[in-house]
This record gives structure tokens, C-alpha cells and sequence, in this order.
């Protein structure tokens, strides 16, 4: 299978060169193309740097990458990475990407926010299904438990391809004789970090984020996380709830007539301005 990897903490992250050798160890024919530079927090945003139209690919390998690996570093959020490659941008389609590891746990709702997550369900969105792994420290340690974690993983997904699905999968930073395994688990009723409006000025406005010390729900993705489970949760994209209460409607004059079709614009999905600075 052709396999993308990509991830949100930039083409220097050594969580790439990790889950790429793990698909390339598998067989698979991996290619890397992820950010420039880091984009956390990017959630699913389409935003790039463009010159002359264009998106621009600067050179860059990630740490401990095995030898024959092609890897490209693109001024552009993951999510467009993703985008980008299922039109054939890095080569041939991919049948699977695989997104991570990302420095730091992506549990609960602050998986909304993920770029790591994003860019796996951008995938999903064009058919393509995905893996966002993420490993609960800002420096970790011990990657030879995401290693392990890893193949298990990415064995399941070459077995089921669900459709539609991202496997989100968590790993705390403990050595491979502490880990307890690895448990399906429901996202935790709210993520790692909470935000807080610290200082108001004239023209800006200071926010600071915490870590939240709360005591999460057995069974949700933070808790086992923080008992030695590593964790996995299926998430899916934006779709359709037809559940009460219904959304509202209203109906005009016009109703009773055949309209004509009405030119329908869509707005931009990329910016060609400055690369974001780090976060």
C-alpha cells in the first residue's frame, strides 16, 4: 500500500520518522510530507503559503528516518497536506495516512483543535482512511512503546480500512514493561487543556492556557491514558444529525414558484500570506 505520513510538529519531529519506519518495516511504500514548521492547534485548516501560485516544498528530513524514505517539507497545514496528496501532490495517492506521532496526548475535545487529528480527518473526507497517533509528553522518552503500539495499530487499519473513520490512538511516555496495553476507550468529556482571557488591552487580548487537573470518567481516552493504557477511539468527520430538536425553516412567496439556479460562490481555501510563527 502507499502510505503518507504526515503530522502537525513539522518535518524536524522524530514521531515521523518513527511511524513511517514502522509502515516501511511493514512493506509498505511510505513517502513523508509534513509542515515546514509546526502548526499544533491547526485543527483541519486548509491554510498554506503559496509563491506564484504554487505551494511551496522545502527540503527536510526527519531524525532516524530509514534510508530510501522520500520526504518533503510543505509550507502548509497538515490538513492541506492531506488534501493535497489525495490529488496525487507527494506521487501516487495514498491508500492510507498515517499522521503523528504528535508531541503531547490528543484526548477528549481538545481533539477538535488537533492539527495531528485534522489532518487524518481531512483524509477520510477524500476517501483515504487514516491513523493520528500521539504520545502524552512534550519530549518523550520512550518510543519504542509507541513503536509497538504503532504496529498493532496500523495492522488494524490495513485489516478493516474503515470508512469514514479516523483511529485515533494515545500513548503515555512509560517503558514497554509499564504499559498495560492497549484499550478502545470513548473521548473523555473535555481535553488536557483549558483556556483563560488573562489581560484586555487597547487592540489585543492575552490568553493563557492550563493544564486541567480534573479527574476524568473510568473508561473515557484520559483516564485509561493516565493509568498506563495506551488508547484508541474511532472519530469521524462533520456529518448530518437528524435528531430533535430539527433545525429551523421558513418558507416565502417565492416557494410557490420554479427558481431558477442561483450562482453559488465558495470562498478560498488557501491563504498565500506569511508561514505561521511556532506555537
Amino acid at each position: 500500500m502507499r502510505v503518507l505520513i504526515t503530522n502537525d510538529d513539522g518535518i524536524d519531529s522524530p514521531g515521523l520518522a518513527v511511524l513511517a519506519n514502522v509502515a516501511h518495516a511493514a512493506g509498505h511504500d511510505v513517502v513523508v510530507a509534513a509542515p515546514a514548521q509546526e502548526y499544533s492547534g491547526a485543527s483541519a485548516s486548509l491554510i498554506g503559503q503559496q509563491s506564484d501560485g504554487r505551494l511551496e516544498l522545502v527540503p527536510g528530513t526527519p531524525p532516524g528516518l530509514v534510508s530510501g524514505v522520500e520526504a518533503f517539507g510543505v509550507r502548509a497545514a497538515p490538513a492541506l497536506i492531506a488534501f493535497a496528496a489525495s490529488y496525487g501532490a507527494f506521487g501516487d495517492r495514498p491508500d492510507l495516512l498515517l499522521s503523528g506521532i504528535n508531541l503531547g496526548a490528543n484526548t477528549g475535545h481538545a481533539t477538535l483543535h488537533s492539527g495531528t487529528v485534522g489532518a487524518a480527518l481531512s483524509a477520510v473526507t477524500q476517501g483515504i482512511p487514516a491513523l493520528a497517533v500521539s504520545m502524552a509528553s512534550a519530549d518523550p522518552v520512550h518510543w519504542d512503546t509507541a513503536e509497538d503500539v504503532c504496529r498493532v495499530a496500523l495492522e488494524w487499519l490495513t485489516e478493516n480500512l474503515p470508512s469514514g473513520r479516523v483511529l485515533n490512538v494515545n500513548v503515555p511516555d512509560i517503558s514497554q514493561d509499564r504499559l498495560r496495553g492497549l484499550r478502545s476507550a470513548r473521548l473523555a468529556d473535555f481535553g488536557a487543556v483549558q483556556a483563560a482571557v488573562k489581560e484586555r488591552g487597547e487592540g489585543w487580548v492575552q490568553i493563557t492556557y492550563e493544564e486541567i487537573e480534573a479527574e476524568h470518567e473510568p473508561g473515557t481516552d484520559a483516564y485509561l491514558l493516565e493509568h498506563g493504557w495506551a488508547t484508541a477511539s474511532l472519530l469521524r468527520p462533520p456529518a448530518h444529525d437528524p435528531s430533535d430538536p430539527a433545525p429551523p425553516e421558513f418558507t416565502t412567496a417565492a416557494a410557490d414558484h420554479e427558481g431558477e439556479a442561483v450562482e453559488v460562490s465558495r470562498g478560498r481555501t488557501m491563504s498565500s500570506g506569511p508561514e505561521p510563527t511556532d506555537a
